[in-house]
């Protein structure tokens, strides 16, 4: 298992993280609880969940995990979120979080979900940031961090505050152009960096011929998909949401035969990329300022999903409303000025994608 520093905590946590939304069978708690020593077995220590994985059974099962480990003196960090803004409600929460992890703090707690800095005002108008310095003075967290769905220039100024000692945001080789600007602040303030989805949400193997620029003889995509992400130093942990002991056995044996690249050699995958997604959005952003304040490259990240996804229109809602947080009526507001699809590269009909959308919600 290879360690890095998380930013400026001190604290050297596994470059492989367990994420806690993705048991196949959540009910078995104790089998649950099998697959994070499995992993904890293998070396990885980062252990991230929410109290809306599951409802509230993914913390619980965390909590039997945590206790298991604790028995067999095996180290773990613990991690989970919180959508809950004023004093109050964030108490409540942390005080149910503990009980059902079985902590007596939590390491890295973390502001969750901004989707806009419109949404960050409002939170820190509420005082989150007051309250959850508060509760590090008393001892109930250890880091604050935060959960982003922001891209571009957005997530590089949500990190620039200064507030933060930690992220938590998507980056993989579907969507890594979306978000490589998190990397400047992330340099900058010296952050520790933890992605999720580096599968692309199951993407990436089930599109083995669209990610083959990022794929060395003999790797698996799964193997490809996540030493990609392994190469960026300034990746501090990957998160894999386990299913099962398999699941963590394949994640285990790509780490231990891994051989980074040289950041050299990461360019020049990256710069296979555009090639490789004809007809794709790559989110490199050069659309987004539309007179009409749509926010293009979000609705043409979710109508990938369409493309690419079995589920169709279906994943392109899902994506929608749970990632980005917007409407498909939005969509409507285009009135094909067609700005947008003279600042695109890779010449997608933006318009009529966002007719589509429209319609389709």
């Amino acid at each position: 298992m290879i360690y890095r520093e998380y930013g400026t905590t001190g604290k050297k946590v596994s470059l492989l993280g367990f994420g806690g939304m993705r048991f196949a069978n959540i009910d078995d708690y104790d089998g649950c609880a099998g697959i994070m020593v499995k992993a904890a077995e293998g070396g990885v220590t980062y252990f991230d969940t929410a109290p809306d994985y599951f409802g509230v059974k993914s913390e619980t099962v965390f909590g039997r995990g945590f206790a298991e480990l604790r028995r067999r003196k095996l180290p773990y960090y613990t991690a989970t979120k919180t959508f809950k803004t004023t004093e109050d409600d964030i108490r409540r929460e942390i005080d149910a979080q503990l009980k059902r992890l079985d902590i007596p703090a939590i390491d890295f707690y973390h502001v969750w979900c901004i989707t806009s800095l419109e949404n960050w005002a409002s939170r820190k108008k509420d005082g989150i940031l007051t309250t959850f310095r508060k509760l590090k003075e008393e001892g109930l967290i250890r880091h604050i961090c935060v959960s982003s769905h922001l891209i571009q220039d957005e997530i590089e100024t949500l990190l620039m505050e200064g507030v933060f000692e930690g992220v938590l945001f998507g980056y993989s080789a579907y969507n890594f152009k979306t978000r490589e600007k998190a990397f400047n602040a992330i340099r900058a303030k010296q952050l520790g960096a933890v992605v999720m989805n580096p599968l692309g949400g199951g993407i990436i193997p089930e599109h083995p011929e669209l990610f083959g620029f990022i794929r060395r003889e003999g790797e698996s995509p799964v193997e490809a998909g996540l030493r990609f992400l392994w190469d960026h130093q300034d990746i501090t942990v990957t998160l894999v949401g386990f299913r099962s002991e398999q699941d963590v056995a394949e994640a285990l044996s790509a780490m231990e035969n891994y051989s980074p690249r040289t950041p050299a050699e990461l360019q020049a995958v990256k710069e296979k990329a555009e090639s490789s997604f004809e007809g794709l959005c790559t989110g490199c952003a050069y659309c987004d300022d539309c007179p009409q304040g749509i926010p293009i490259p979000r609705y043409m990240d979710a109508y990938n999903q369409k493309l690419l996804s079995k589920d169709g229109d279906a994943a392109l809602k899902q994506r929608l409303a749970m990632h980005w947080v917007i409407s498909p009526a939005d969509a409507g507001k285009c009135v094909a000025c067609g700005q947008c699809e003279s600042a695109c590269t890779q010449h997608i009909p933006i318009i009529e994608r966002l007719g589509y959308i429209a319609k389709a919600g």
